[in-house]
């Protein structure tokens, strides 16, 4: 038949996969790629808040895992929005990410706010066990496109 496609297969999802290191340092590296990641999606989630989740779960997995093998950050872009992991060699489960919360935390305390932030702002979250330890993640969906200045 010539002429026009009246249905077109979907695209297949992008996605970035990036091994980061074991250390503070990973944080702004994850921060850049989702930015980037979102920039060139077609149904992007806002960056702003992909970001700074993105940078709870690396800071977490750095802080909270032991050794000195790599995390993996692992961003998806889908029609519907986003989806990012971080992988890291620990197969305990994160904290109180999908449990309900029964303390507050301390408002003096500098930590302790991560996965609460992650919890209340992506649409869902969560984490799965993998061959070397686990995967923590959280999806966002996809916001209009904004006009952006020329």
């Amino acid at each position: 038949m010539n002429g026009l496609a009246l249905h077109e297969r979907p695209a297949e999802p992008a996605s970035w996969r990036i091994a980061l290191p074991h250390t503070t340092a990973a944080v702004p590296t994850a921060r850049a790629l989702v930015r980037t990641a979102l920039s060139e999606g077609e149904h992007a989630a806002d960056s702003d808040t992909a970001e700074l989740l993105t940078a709870e779960l690396v800071a977490n997995a750095v802080e909270h895992t032991a050794g000195r093998g790599p995390i993996e950050l692992v961003v998806e872009l889908r029609s519907s929005g986003c989806q990012v992991e971080v992988h890291d060699p620990d197969p305990a489960p994160p904290g109180h990410l999908t449990r309900p919360v029964i303390e507050e935390p301390d408002v003096w305390a500098e930590g302790g706010r991560g996965l609460l932030l992650i919890r209340a702002l992506s649409s869902s979250c969560g984490h799965r066990p993998t061959p070397r330890g686990k995967a923590v993640w959280f999806t966002l969906p996809a916001v209009p496109a904004q006009r952006r200045p020329l």
